[in-house]
């Protein structure tokens, strides 16, 4: 499964608290799950910390493995927003980047925003 951004924060959220949500709900009820993020999920995650906190950001991210933009994406991209686009329907880049990513991967998308992403064609969304 790909995780949403909205995940990595709400994981990072619960975890601070010490105090178990719908996101680590999610995890226990998906125990042998492999955790994928896109390139794009990492650098907007990474936003939430201060250049001094570098290591802790990673830290919070050693069990997801990052997928990378490759040309594929990048065409999937270019033809979603275009498609989004002509029906009125189009969404930020960077969800477009992370949906694309998930596309490609073959990969269900696991995010709070599922109105959001349902925008995709055949994009497997599953809210948490």
């Amino acid at each position: 499964m790909l995780f949403d951004t909205t995940f990595l924060i709400d994981i990072e959220r619960e975890t601070k608290r010490n105090r178990a949500g719908p996101a680590q709900s999610f995890l226990s009820s998906n125990p042998n799950t492999p955790l994928y993020i896109s390139v794009i999920s990492a650098g907007e995650f990474a936003e939430g910390f201060d250049a001094h906190r570098e290591q802790d950001c990673w830290a919070c991210l050693r069990d997801y493995t990052v997928l990378t933009i490759d040309n594929e994406i990048a065409w999937r991209v270019g033809q979603l927003s275009r498609k989004l686009r002509a029906a009125g329907q189009l969404i930020g880049d960077n969800d477009l980047w992370i949906g694309a990513t998930a596309l490609r991967h073959n990969l269900d998308l696991v995010t709070s925003n599922a109105q959001h992403f349902n925008r995709i064609p055949s994009l497997r969304v599953i809210p948490y």
